[in-house]
């Protein structure tokens, strides 16, 4: 009798492993596509950036588009090798802001170009698109509820519930082209504390 129980045991565990296995793998496969997709592929060194929308949508973003001391404009990158916009996935639209270099944190300068950094612009609370800028604070502004973000350094949180900063997207200029120096620094979009 205690070898049924055992065999039993056995049995049962082997057909909850198949079934993990089962279920998994075709999730790995969509993870697999969806990566595939360069559409959807998440800011990488070299990309340019276009404007989100208005009569400018889709042009390339230079640093003098860009007014000082904000307000940030909305963006998603581009591969300029096939020309492919990433804006597959609203996780990568990207707050562009520029500020006076003298005012950035170290952490922040050190991934600024020409004053100008860059940003998820997905909220750390609910993804909700970080649009606004709240000009008597200068910080960014999440209006769904109202976190709020300083761009000066490194995003910080200073208001609402989001529980962590924006995701950084370090910076270079070439010939006046903001251009994505690497990927995130952290993590986009929704974070727990």
């Amino acid at each position: 009798m205690p070898r049924e129980v055992v065999y039993s045991q056995d049995r049962r565990a082997m057909l909850k492993g198949a079934l993990g296995v089962g279920l998994t793998v075709p999730l790995i496969g969509t993870a697999a596509a969806a990566t595939a997709d360069p559409k959807k592929a998440r800011p990488q060194a070299g990309d340019q950036f276009v404007f989100f929308s208005g009569e400018r949508k889709g042009e390339i973003v230079m640093v003098e588009d860009l007014p000082l001391g904000g307000p940030q404009i909305l963006a998603y990158p581009k591969d300029p090798q096939t020309d492919t916009v990433r804006d597959g996935s609203r996780l990568n639209q990207v707050v562009l802001i520029r500020l006076d270099e003298q005012e950035l944190s170290e952490e922040t300068r050190a991934h600024a170009a020409e004053g100008a950094v860059a940003y998820s612009a997905a909220c750390t609370h609910q993804a909700c698109p970080v649009s606004m800028w709240e000009e008597d604070k200068s910080v960014l502004y999440c209006s769904c509820h109202g976190s709020e973000f300083d761009p000066r350094d490194n995003a910080k949180v200073v208001g609402g519930p989001a529980p962590q900063r924006l995701a950084m997207l370090p910076l270079t200029v070439d010939q006046g082209v903001l251009i994505a120096a690497g990927p995130f620094t952290g993590r986009v979009g929704v974070q727990k504390r």
